[in-house]
């Protein structure tokens, strides 16, 4: 079972679209594939039509049973997606208080990780959609992931978020026997914006090693296929956005760099 979790310390950069769209096609390629969402926010959650206000079986509930010691099969926070071989673990309100809660209790950093040994005979792949803030969560994800995808938006301030991305890995790489591997995907791209074209430039210079050479393009699609709940490879197999994270998947599971040395 692979795990890739797909994060950025900015929000509005495409993290859920990418989550929901790569899914969908692993789903479609025969692929069991479990999306989870650890954003307090829950945009993949709303995205399927659950509400990260009332949901019961959530990923909270990992981390809610390793504070008060209780038994958690994970099997029982899985939720169908409508589409078949794509299931979710969605996510909840409470996560937002997590760090608060949780104080200093050991071992919270590996919740993710535990569960998913508990769920790798059930799928392919898992994909965690991550908070875009530096805390409990997104350390979770990062420990538990064999890649990360870390989408940017082909805009000024997106860039800034990628360094502090960049800055939380080299932190986190400190305590893995090997650094975690990265791909960083350009999205939002508008070749007929100068501030799209100057920023990929600006990500082709200085992220060379781990840059995907494609772009996932604008695509009202993506957005039609997230109004409809429906991942984009079902909603719409033909669209650019489509095709261009069909493209970023094959990078991903046959191109992308197994390890990396940094940027």
């Amino acid at each position: 079972m692979k795990v890739w979790a797909i994060a950025n310390q900015k929000g509005g950069v495409g993290k859920t679209t990418t989550t929901v769209a790569l899914g969908g096609l692993l789903a479609a390629w025969g692929l069991r594939t479990l999306l989870v969402d650890v954003d307090p926010h829950g945009s993949l959650t709303t995205y399927f039509r659950y509400d990260p206000d009332a949901a019961e079986d959530s990923s909270w509930s990992l981390f809610d049973a390793s504070v008060k010691r209780y038994p958690l099969d994970p099997r029982r926070l899985l939720h169908p997606t409508g589409t078949d071989g794509l299931d979710l673990i969605p996510s909840a309100m409470p996560l937002a208080a997590l760090e608060r809660q949780s104080g200093q209790r050991k071992g919270l950093g590996l919740v993710l990780k535990q569960a998913f040994g508990e769920l790798r005979r059930e799928y392919d792949y898992v994909l965690v959609d991550c908070p875009p803030v530096l805390g409990i969560l997104l350390i979770n994800a990062l420990a538990a992931c064999q890649h990360l995808i870390v989408p940017v938006q082909t805009e000024f301030l997106a860039l800034k978020g990628l360094e502090r991305m960049t800055r939380t890995l080299a932190m986190v790489d400190r305590a893995r026997p090997r650094p975690l591997p990265y791909t960083v995907v350009p999205t939002f791209f508008d070749k007929r914006t100068n501030a799209s074209r100057e920023s990929l430039q600006v990500l082709r210079t200085t992220y060379p090693e781990v840059l995907w050479p494609g772009v996932i393009p604008m695509d009202t699609r993506l957005r039609e296929a997230a109004r409809a709940g429906l991942p984009p490879a079902i909603y719409d197999p033909r669209s650019r956005g489509v095709v261009a994270y069909s493209e970023l998947l094959d990078y991903l599971r046959t191109d992308a760099p197994a390890s990396v040395a940094g940027v």
